[in-house]
């Protein structure tokens, strides 16, 4: 497994890209899309040589970073991506890794199946094996 990107919940996604841009030189590099079953708009931001950044911003009271966002916000998870999802789940479920989200598709990653997972210290990540992303513009 590789590590795709990372997520960062912000409260304004316009506001999140604006930050990521001035601060530290990203680019918006993706569509704003829209993920229904999540409930949350995202946007990928990259920068030559570093790892891509998905914002994530809360369109619904009731989406899981709802909270966190009102909170202000922060990094809500690593990804990463593996050859497999299928084959990839059962082993980390065997090495303690619980599952939060089953595979389900993403539509920020042309409705290619993701899925959650929260292991010890914390850590909340995200698993898919594809490299697709919607509206991606390409290298940067």
């Amino acid at each position: 497994m590789v590590v795709d990107h990372i997520g960062i919940v912000v409260r304004s996604l316009e506001q999140g890209i604006q930050q990521w841009e001035e601060l530290f030189g990203y680019t918006r590099n993706s569509d704003i899309v829209t993920n229904t079953r999540q409930k949350v708009r995202v946007a990928f931001l990259a920068k030559k040589d570093s790892v891509t950044v998905k914002l994530l911003e809360s369109s619904d009271p009731s989406s899981p970073v709802s909270v966190f966002a009102r909170k202000g916000g922060g990094l809500h998870h690593i990804c990463f991506r593996c050859e497999n999802l299928q084959v990839e789940i059962p082993l980390l479920k065997a090495k303690g890794a619980r599952l939060l989200v089953p595979p389900q598709p993403g539509e920020a990653f042309r409705n290619n199946d993701i899925a959650f997972f929260f292991a010890d210290n914390n850590l909340n990540f995200e698993l898919i094996d594809t490299t697709e992303k919607e509206g991606w513009r390409g290298t940067v």
